[in-house]
């Protein structure tokens, strides 16, 4: 059946619009989009995943409660304050989506509410107040890039997503926005996602396809070793694309995890390109792991590894700190059959055979990382598994950025 991206983001399926502004959360004199909305014009069936950090934004518990019953219809949405850490977190959470209710006329029990931004400052509701009344009849199909925009941290860029596959004989969309720039690992490292499709999906089978995908996605991917406390990735299914609705574990569920995978794929490599600092995308490949677990272990500690990250972005091919992180990955390897190489837009070098260096030229190295995106090669020589790990390089600006995020 395939699929295809195509331009747009999370107003793409049928039944959603959103929009962004500039409410004040962040500072009263920046121009800066802070608040979002997104609506679909019906009940959606809804699921969602959260930060694994026993630390939690109230607005994932009120988050949680809203979604007992799998139904969902609009996301209220903020930066510049993660509303973590506060006494009245929990109210300040609920009030925004009684707010949102309001505004809008959608149920307050049917609104997934999320914040991001700095830990342990009281989150003011006047702004946000002002804002929903700004967003107010303003929600469009092209405001999803303003949405993107609005739910901005320390990110350079916004990220956002769209692609059509075939199921049942009718084309469906999925859309999706994401944040994340720093303070992302592996355990739900999204920071913060919303994804949208006009496919019908049970809400058994869209909380099932969701824990699938993030697997092979958002929890492939690492920028610091820091798990957040407001991670969210939501989804909210229109049923407007007119499948047949998929409410058992079928072909056309099984076509759909693969869809939803790939979407969450290319927004997990955007979330890693971008982290704070980054100036490169690292891509860690391994192949030929005993089990899928080995396979995950190793991608992910050499995706983790500070060595690695920093060598990356001194354009320099360490090999050896590829073999260290994967000797203390836990996983089950032979490091006598390991093989290592380095692959960007400009060619690739092997580096590493048999757990052992080979002779290579030092200045096409060099030339092959300087690219912006660098792709490590892990060869186990041992099983068919594989498995793949997003990350970035680390770089002086990453210290600078964390130095002062709070002031």
């Amino acid at each position: 059946m395939g699929y295809k991206f195509i331009n747009g983001g999370v107003t793409s399926p049928q039944g959603f619009t959103a929009n962004g502004v500039c409410a004040g959360i962040k500072s009263s004199n920046t121009t800066k989009r802070d608040l979002a909305f997104i609506k679909c014009d019906t009940l959606c069936n809804a699921a969602a995943v959260f930060t694994k950090n026993l630390v939690k934004s109230d607005a994932i518990l009120v988050t949680q409660k809203h979604l007992e019953n799998g139904k969902a219809q609009g996301v209220i949405v903020n930066s510049g304050n993660a509303n973590t850490c506060n006494a009245d977190g929990y109210e300040k959470a609920e009030e925004m989506c009684q707010l949102a209710s309001k505004a809008f006329g959608v149920n307050q029990d049917d609104i997934i509410v999320a914040s991001t931004g700095v830990i342990g400052q009281v989150l003011p509701i006047e702004p946000v107040e002002k804002g929903i009344e700004m967003l107010k009849g303003n929600l469009s199909k092209e405001g999803g890039t303003n949405a993107a925009e609005a739910i901005m941290t320390t990110d350079t860029v916004k990220k956002e997503m769209a692609m059509e596959m075939v199921l049942g004989g009718k084309t469906v969309t999925i859309g999706g926005i994401a944040k994340g720039s720093g303070m992302i690992h592996i355990n739900m490292g999204t920071m913060l996602s919303f994804v949208t499709t006009d496919a019908a999906v049970s809400s058994e089978m869209l909380k099932e396809a969701l824990l699938e995908a993030v697997e092979d996605s958002y929890n492939m991917v690492s920028v610091d070793g820091d798990t957040s406390t407001n991670d969210t990735l939501a989804i909210m299914a229109s049923g407007k694309a007119g499948n047949p609705e998929i409410t058992e574990k079928n072909q056309d569920y099984r076509e759909f995890v693969k869809g939803l995978t790939e979407a969450f794929k290319s927004l997990a490599k955007q979330l890693a390109a971008d982290g704070e600092g980054a100036t490169k995308l690292l891509v860690c490949s391994v192949n030929g792991a005993k089990t899928k677990k080995d396979a995950v272990l190793v991608a992910k500690s050499v995706i983790c590894s500070s060595l690695l990250k920093a060598a990356m972005f001194g354009a320099d091919a360490n090999w050896g700190r590829v073999l260290c992180a994967i000797g203390y990955s836990g996983a089950q390897v032979d490091i006598n059959k390991v093989y290592v190489a380095f692959k960007s837009p400009k060619g690739v070098i092997e580096v590493c055979k048999n757990g052992a260096g080979i002779d290579f030229d030092e200045d096409i190295a060099k030339e092959i990382l300087l690219e912006k995106e660098i792709n490590i090669i892990v060869g186990l020589e041992d099983g068919n598994a594989e498995a793949e790990a997003y990350g970035c390089d680390l770089t002086y600006d990453y210290v600078k950025i964390n130095g002062d995020y709070r002031t």
